[in-house]
């Protein structure tokens, strides 16, 4: 299994059980991030969650080297393939971007991250990690993506790809690309075509009519 589809098998976790989302200590997922909060009554939503939200998203915490940053690991974590386009397709930068003023906790553990990778990156090559070539960058994050085989030096690293996996996860499999990815359709009314084939054949039915 591929790093792309060991995260797929992480978000359909997530979809399904929440436990990702917990896992964060996000006490909910926000999915319209991409839209502006306007004046309009969404359903379901109260007016002091869309203030809220619109006053989130006015706001802006991490800088343009950080959120470049942010984006080469979403995209090295949830690549494009053939199937569907990547974290930074799916906007999960701008995903973690709302979602570290919506939890604050974040905060500190990103940008200390962040910062950290980069000092890493200069000892090792002399370039920030956004300046690296996709070899050397790779080089870095394989270092701190398997944590049982993780330098005990790298910890602080390894804590902070974990907290990026999980929050791309979260953005790239809350988004409509990557519920697409996943295959999920949901429930579709008036769709009903019957038992399928296969499973008539597996229980010896397939001559029956139902």
């Amino acid at each position: 299994m591929n790093r792309r589809d060991s995260i797929k098998a992480l978000g359909i976790t997530a979809l399904s059980t929440a436990v990702l989302v917990e896992a964060c200590k996000q006490p909910e997922t926000k999915t319209e991030v991409a839209a502006p909060a306007e004046t309009t009554k969404e359903v379901g939503r109260e007016q002091w969650e869309m203030d809220r939200d619109k006053k989130l998203k006015s706001e802006t915490f991490f800088d343009m080297h950080e959120m470049a940053t942010i984006t080469v690991l979403a995209d090295i974590i949830i690549p494009k393939d053939d199937v569907s386009g990547s974290a930074s397709d799916a906007k999960v930068p701008e995903f973690i971007e709302f979602i570290v003023k919506d939890i604050p906790e974040h905060k500190v553990p990103m940008r200390g991250g962040l910062k950290w990778l980069d000092i890493y990156s200069f000892n090792k090559f002399q370039k920030s990690f956004v300046e690296l070539s996709s070899s050397d960058q790779l080089s870095i994050v394989d270092e701190i993506a398997y944590p049982k085989k993780a330098r005990p030096e790298m910890q602080a690293g390894v804590a902070f790809f974990n907290r990026m996996i999980d929050l791309t996860a979260s953005g790239f499999y809350t988004s409509e690309i990557g519920v697409k990815d996943i295959g999920y359709v949901g429930n579709s009314p008036n769709q009903w075509a019957g038992v399928p084939d296969d499973v008539l054949k597996q229980y010896g039915m397939q001559n029956v009519k139902i």
